[in-house]
């Protein structure tokens, strides 16, 4: 009889709703379904997301405050349970885990996956935040073992800021389709609005916060409701909250807008919108975007670094305008609510982003089999 596989480790801090931790949770469970035992080790665990978790996987919550302080008890974790590998998410994690490591002399193959356009993100710092921001990438990344971008953006990106070979950081696509995500978008209707076949409902989702860049949209919308019925629906929550709402009232939009906060189920209001927008000033890969067009529902997105443009084929699936532009994007928002693509050109687009393919291809990077046995 074949001995079990040992468990893959995969190290992070769950610390909101964001898509950071409904990717890993969606990858968690792809690699559960595949077979490989999983144990998620946490900084922190605050987060709807992790409701999610498989049940066969178990939590180990370290006792650190801040990512950086969990390096002594990371480095006790690999020492006591030597897991096959360690998957990292986010940069800051993946500097810790090598310093872990390294305390605790052992071999565990590191492999980070990286969501996040940094130098974009970066760009409105100084000259010495940047500095102290890349140097330790530069000192840290080239002892991870593998690294993973979420898009060829990222990738390209990454490699610049860190000096390594392009070649050496693989690209692998979000596990944004889920195997439950035509029944979850098949739930009862979630908002009056979108029971309304005389009225489209546009769509957004996203934290409210600066990276979203929501008022271009709301600018862009406004536009767009002048000449047309139509109303906005956005999902999320954050700081920028107020801020929204006080735009919102400016624009005269207030019975045209809702801003809905976060749900646990978005995809019930994607599956019934007329049209899905992104207006980002910076992405890593847009899960919502994604999500949308595996529904068939059409998009229009800014071409924001990075991933829309991979993702739209560079216009072919849906729009790409550019960040900030309101004009420009209530003409694709226009443009795409007369002449909508299909459904089902949308769905084939984006196939790769199936959660069981991104699973398995995390597997391989990992040095894993299907099962999880090790390669040799």
């Amino acid at each position: 009889m074949s001995a079990a596989p040992r468990p893959l480790a995969v190290f992070a801090s769950f610390s909101g709703s964001g898509g950071v931790e409904r990717m890993l949770i969606n990858l968690i469970r792809g690699f559960v379904d595949l077979g490989q035992p999983v144990e998620l080790v946490l900084v922190r665990a605050a987060s709807p997301h992790l409701r999610r978790l498989p049940d066969s996987v178990e939590q180990i919550r370290l006792d650190a405050r801040h990512t950086f302080l969990a390096v002594p008890a990371l480095a006790r974790y690999l020492r006591d349970r030597r897991p096959a590998a360690l998957l990292v998410a986010k940069d800051r994690a993946g500097r810790t885990a090598v310093l872990a490591r390294a305390l605790a002399g052992t071999a565990t193959p590191i492999v980070l996956r990286l969501g996040t356009n940094l130098s974009t993100a970066m760009a409105g710092r100084s000259w010495f935040d940047r500095w102290l921001r890349y140097l330790p990438i530069r000192l840290l990344y080239p002892r991870v073992d593998r690294i993973v971008a979420v898009s060829a953006g990222v990738a390209e990106d990454t490699a610049r800021i860190a000096r390594l070979p392009r070649q050496a950081i693989l690209v692998i696509r979000n596990p944004v389709i889920t195997p439950e995500l035509a029944a979850q978008a098949a739930q009862p209707c979630p908002h009056p609005w979108l029971d309304d076949p005389g009225v489209p409902a546009v769509c957004a989702a996203g934290r409210l916060e600066a990276q979203k860049d929501f008022p271009t949209l709301l600018r862009a919308f406004a536009l767009v409701a002048r000449d047309r019925p139509c109303r906005l629906l956005i999902l999320g929550e954050g700081k920028a909250r107020p801020r929204l709402e006080a735009l919102i009232a400016d624009l005269g939009l207030s019975e045209r807008v809702a801003l809905v906060g976060f749900q646990r189920n978005p995809y019930a209001f994607l599956a019934r919108a007329a049209l899905f927008v992104l207006s980002s000033a910076w992405e890593g890969s847009p899960n919502v975007l994604t999500e949308a067009m595996a529904l068939g529902i059409p998009v229009v997105s800014t071409d924001c670094p990075s991933g829309p443009a991979e993702v739209l084929d560079g216009g072919r699936f849906g729009p790409l305008v550019p960040v900030g532009d309101a004009l420009a994007l209530a003409a694709a928002m226009t443009t795409t609510l007369e002449r909508p693509l299909p459904g089902a050109v949308l769905r084939l687009a984006v196939s790769e982003y199936e959660q069981g393919r991104s699973a398995r291809r995390y597997l391989e990077a990992l040095g894993l089999g299907v099962a999880g046995a090790p390669r040799h």
